[in-house]
């Protein structure tokens, strides 16, 4: 599995958990707030839950801001 599907299977988990959302509804090209009625403040939930679980360290968020900047 590649690192794109581990990341989209987390955010899709988490999408479920946090947000009873049915499994076949979520799909790469789903717009958050249109089509999984994820509002801002959803969103922010969601990215601290994202967070949780990746970064736990200093060296964890150094690594993911390196990602951000050289993409």
């Amino acid at each position: 599995m590649t690192l794109q599907q581990q990341t989209y299977e987390m955010i899709r988990g988490s999408l479920i958990e946090l947000f009873q959302l049915e499994p076949g509804r979520i799909t790469p090209e789903a717009r958050l707030a249109d089509d999984l009625e994820i509002d801002s403040i959803d969103a922010v939930d969601l990215v601290d839950h994202v967070r949780r679980l990746t970064v736990r360290t200093v060296g964890d968020l150094v690594h993911a801001l390196e990602r951000l900047v050289h993409t």
